[in-house]
């Protein structure tokens, strides 16, 4: 029986994509040409930019026309069952982590430079109005865009809606909904996330 290691390896590096950048020498020389064809081909299907050095899963669905354009930095790494719908910018050094669900609306979303976000985390930049006169799928779609700092840490399973920006440094906890503007180093948790601490006091 055969084993085939590097189809595993390949898996892993899709849901643990911070591994890419620690790989030995043997594994780099088969995996960088395995990530060059990757972003190659979706650069060519997709209205994407990429950067130096970026990891993105094969199985990371990334959608982006004309006008709703993706912008990745370089040393990003974007993991599997992640949906990125432009417009979206997103800055150097930044982690998007497996079964994220990312869409830019009509005016887009910001991301700055060395942001972590965890799993399954929900970002939409926009919403559908509510009015009873309509069915909801009838109703007028608003976008006001999304912009989350620099050196932010947004937890497992949180959303964050539209028109909220997140200032540099700040935490958002597990689960936490962002409904209202984040400052500058703020710890904010639950739902509707509140501030319970500042990350210079840590």
């Amino acid at each position: 029986m055969t084993i085939d290691y590097q189809t595993q390896h390949k898996k892993r590096l899709s849901y643990m994509p911070w591994l890419y950048f620690n790989l030995k020498p043997k594994h780099f020389a088969w995996a960088k040409p395995w990530q060059e064809g990757i972003q190659q081909q979706l650069s060519a299907l997709e209205t994407v930019s990429i950067g130096d050095n970026c990891f993105i899963a094969p199985e990371a669905n990334l959608f982006a026309e004309p006008g709703r354009d993706i912008t990745i930095g370089s040393k990003c790494m974007i993991a599997a069952d992640s949906f990125i719908h432009g417009p979206i910018n997103i800055g150097d050094e930044v982690a998007i982590n497996h079964g994220c669900s990312i869409d830019g609306g009509r005016v887009g979303i910001t991301i700055g430079n060395r942001t972590r976000i965890a799993n399954n985390v929900t970002i939409y930049a926009f919403n559908h109005g509510m009015s009873v006169d309509a069915p909801i799928y009838q109703q007028p779609v608003s976008s006001k865009g999304i912009t989350i700092g620099e050196d932010v840490w947004v937890g497992a399973q949180a959303g964050i809606v539209d028109g909220v920006t997140i200032g540099n440094q700040a935490v958002i906890g597990m689960g936490a909904v962002v409904t209202k503007d984040v400052e500058d180093f703020a710890i904010m948790a639950g739902n509707p996330a509140r501030k319970i601490g500042d990350r210079r006091d840590k």
